[in-house]
């Protein structure tokens, strides 16, 4: 080797090691800064929905209300801490990044491989059935008679995955998901109650029929829209976790372990039959 050649090579070794020791301090840096940030300002910033009834929504005062609000404040409560709220659009709660603006995510959210690649999941804190929603006056009796025809969905959720069949949740033991409908056509809404908006104008006058969680139909059914669910089983069952900016593991297992206990305790049993008539926090 010339001498040239070996000061390139240990102008290289050099490079690499101060490269390795940057990134070593960087990661030193990242780990930890939610739950410290959480623990120094003793107050949490919480994402969530604002038109996703039960789960979330603004009641007639105005304030946000609902299940995943209720999971928020006592997840607040265990930590110590105050606990305020903020409403990005979905695809930004699931995007990841959040570059501290968020501490985490409750918003009913369902574990899929490709969320894992940006987002941290803390734990399943219930689980939600979905469900094939018709016009009451609609002929359906079967998935079968859907074939063929419109269906709403909201837009960038697992719904919309199941009926392009491209759904794949993270989460083990679950059975495979079967794709029983062939849809004419697939339209796509900005939130939960806009497919249910059109299809309560009629069967077929924009929609025939929408995809939807159980809780959520049965809550429009519940407020007065002319709807029905379809009879004859589940499009698919998914469990839904609360989510955190990844690479905290401190944070993971502190908000992981406080779902555990309002598990064995009966405190999501409680709020699900609350806002649901009906304990889904079991698998």
């Amino acid at each position: 080797m010339t001498m040239k050649r070996e000061v390139q090579v240990r102008k290289l070794i050099a490079w690499l090691a101060l490269a390795t020791t940057t990134l070593a301090f960087a990661s030193a840096a990242s780990a930890g800064e939610t739950i410290d940030r959480v623990t120094s300002k003793k107050a949490m910033v919480v994402a969530t929905n604002s038109g996703w009834p039960p789960q979330s929504f603004l009641d007639d005062s105005n304030q946000l209300v609902g299940f995943d609000i209720d999971v928020s404040k006592e997840i607040a409560r265990r930590l110590g801490v105050e606990v305020s709220f903020d409403t990005p659009d979905w695809a930004t709660m699931t995007g990841g990044h959040w570059q501290g603006r968020y501490d985490l995510g409750v918003g009913s959210v369902t574990p899929t491989k490709a969320r894992a690649k940006v987002i941290d999941f803390e734990g399943i804190y219930y689980y939600s059935p979905y469900v094939y929603v018709v016009h009451k006056d609609s002929p359906a009796k079967s998935v079968a008679d859907l074939n063929g025809k419109i269906i709403g969905v909201e837009t960038a959720t697992t719904s919309e995955d199941f009926i392009r069949r491209q759904l794949e949740i993270d989460a083990p033991g679950l059975p495979p998901i079967e794709y029983k409908l062939e849809p004419g056509e697939i339209r796509t809404f900005a939130d939960s109650m806009l497919p249910f908006d059109d299809l309560r104008l009629g069967d077929g006058v924009r929609l025939n029929a929408v995809i939807a969680p159980e809780q959520t139909a049965q809550n429009a059914i519940k407020n007065g829209y002319p709807l029905r669910v379809l009879e004859g089983g589940y499009a698919f069952r998914e469990p839904l976790v609360v989510i955190a900016e990844k690479g905290d593991a401190e944070w993971n297992a502190k908000i992981g372990g406080i779902l555990d206990e309002m598990k064995k305790d009966g405190t999501l049993a409680k709020l699900t039959t609350k806002w649901y008539g009906k304990d889904y926090s079991a698998d």
